[in-house]
């Protein structure tokens, strides 16, 4: 008999919670790619917090330093002041993981989520550039905060901001129209005496857009955008909020394309265990900012420093880039010949461990249906994109081949399942 009791949420948090509509148990424990309910079910996790836990939960190694820092009684709560934590991260992340990789930027600790580290690029952006105009893709997903909101596509999302959204241009993603190239259309934005727009402060884009529903944005596309804002004094603004820290199998999801944003937000998985923590990295000649011009109580809070250096840590020396590159073709192999071969209108698409089943073509939502069914299985997935109509894969980075092949199989079964019941 089930022992799971959501009458406590039900009745008293607010009817904006929506994850849990989709999942609708009591979770107690959690480890590597496995979560279990209060029941005793276990279900295969391939939604990793929305991005937030690539190195699984409770990774035994990240684990094991914030447990010693706790119980040393290390600091807890230091505004921006010094302390031990923050300078080893600094050290570590600077030394092991930034300058290796060719680049050169300061680090801004804001506040604790990844809209945060978007705010502050934007005001930033502007400050530096005095301009107020701000290019973004449709498709785009960047935060939910006023100003990351205006950069967000989504429809029920704006509309939950209650006030106009204004200072930013939408641009259409390069998938959306094959024919039209995008990077000229901007180039004419920006150069039309009668275009009606204002020129940028900045470009901000996603590498790969997740919630807009599993778009890899091409390299060479990249690479002119990255020549256009050099060309016209554009700072470019990567957002690798949910695709960074190695989740496309490079830590920075730009490093495919061989170009160096201006601006790079971080949040999610560089908390390392799921903690509240963001980054905006910026070129050291941005850094304009007055002293407290841009502050918060919780940012760099100071077990999320302990936490996100040892998963730099277990990034680097568990080698987990090449783990996700190793298990990419796997991904991409299996759903081509046991998901697209289930109904022709399905299409699939995705990078590194970040997969896309695309239900757009059919009529009724069955993406919905799909994750539900999902659940039912004992596989935890979420859904992106227009109408909601993508199940997003995003498993640990390194889920244990059996069980990424085990929740693949339960996948492909509950869509076997959900469109046999449409036939």
């Amino acid at each position: 008999m089930s022992t799971n009791n959501t009458k406590a949420f039900e009745t008293y948090e607010s009817e904006v919670r929506s994850y849990c509509r989709n999942f609708p148990t009591v979770f107690v424990k959690a480890k590597g790619s496995i979560q279990t309910d209060e029941n005793g079910k276990e279900y295969i996790d391939f939604f990793c917090g929305s991005g937030a836990l690539n190195y699984g939960h409770n990774n035994p190694y990240i684990k094991e330093k914030v447990v010693e820092y706790l119980q040393n009684d290390g600091v807890m709560h230091a505004l921006d002041m010094y302390t031990k934590p923050k300078r080893e991260f600094i050290e570590y992340f600077e030394n092991e993981v930034i300058r290796p990789r060719g680049f050169d930027y300061k680090i801004q600790f804001v506040g604790p989520t990844g809209t945060n580290a978007v705010e502050a690029a934007l005001k930033l952006a502007r400050k530096v550039k005095k301009r107020n105009n701000v290019f973004a893709l449709m498709g785009a997903f960047h935060g939910m905060t006023l100003g990351s909101l205006a950069l967000t596509t989504n429809a029920d999302s704006r509309k939950g901001a209650g006030v106009p959204l204004y200072n930013v241009t939408h641009i259409p993603a390069p998938y959306m129209f094959p024919e039209l190239d995008t990077v000229a259309y901007m180039e004419r934005l920006i150069t039309d005496d009668h275009s009606g727009v204002e020129k940028p402060a900045a470009i901000i884009l996603e590498t790969t857009q997740a919630d807009g529903g599993i778009y890899v944005l091409p390299d060479e596309w990249l690479r002119r955008v990255r020549a256009l804002c050099d060309k016209y004094d554009i700072l470019m603004i990567v957002d690798d909020v949910q695709v960074g820290a190695s989740r496309t199998g490079w830590f920075f999801s730009f490093e495919r394309a061989g170009i160096t944003p201006d601006i790079v937000t971080l949040s999610k998985s560089i908390g390392g265990y799921g903690m509240p923590f963001a980054l905006t990295l910026l070129r050291p000649e941005l850094d304009q900012w007055k002293p407290g011009e841009h502050n918060g109580t919780f940012r760099g809070y100071q077990l999320s420093l302990v936490a996100a250096k040892a998963g730099l840590e277990f990034m680097l020396n568990e080698h987990v880039e090449d783990a996700v590159r190793e298990r990419a073709p796997f991904v991409e192999k299996f759903l081509k010949e046991n998901i697209e071969t289930i109904d022709r209108r399905i299409t699939t698409r995705g990078i590194g461990l970040l997969w896309g089943v695309d239900f757009g073509a059919f009529e009724g939502d069955v993406a919905k249906a799909v994750i539900h069914k999902a659940f039912e299985n004992g596989l935890i997935v979420e859904r992106v994109g227009r109408r909601d109509s993508v199940v997003k894969i995003m498993p640990e980075l390194k889920v244990p081949m059996d069980t990424l092949e085990k929740g693949l199989n339960i996948l492909a079964k509950s869509i076997r399942e959900v469109v046999g019941e449409l036939k």
